[in-house]
């Protein structure tokens, strides 16, 4: 199962329509093949992977309260991610310099 990050930041009101449009028209890829999308936004605050499973699309927000996610610096429109970095990336693990970023936690 590939895994792509879209390195243009993404207007996050984008739906299914919107992501799988934007996924054809700047990623060149097809967004029924299979393959997980990821998009984050200009903020950097607020991500969505879009992902096609037997019968329709599937997606998946997180909108950070605290801090921003690391995203590494591409000439590409895209980039390919494994799981480890997909799952750091949403940890707030910066793959690049190896530390983790900031993020909210409830006062017990």
């Amino acid at each position: 199962q590939h895994i792509w990050l879209c390195t243009q930041p993404t207007d996050m009101r984008r739906s299914f329509d919107g992501l799988s449009t934007q996924v054809r028209q700047h990623l060149g890829e097809d967004p029924s093949g299979g393959a997980w999308f990821v998009f984050i936004n200009r903020r950097r605050t607020q991500l969505k992977i879009l992902a096609y499973e037997a019968g329709g699309y599937c997606i998946w927000a997180k909108r950070l309260e605290q801090g921003q996610f690391a995203l590494s610096t591409s000439a590409s429109d895209k980039t390919p991610l494994t799981r480890t970095a997909l799952l750091a990336l949403l940890e707030g693990i910066d793959m690049e310099i190896k530390r983790q970023r900031k993020r909210y936690k409830r006062a017990a």
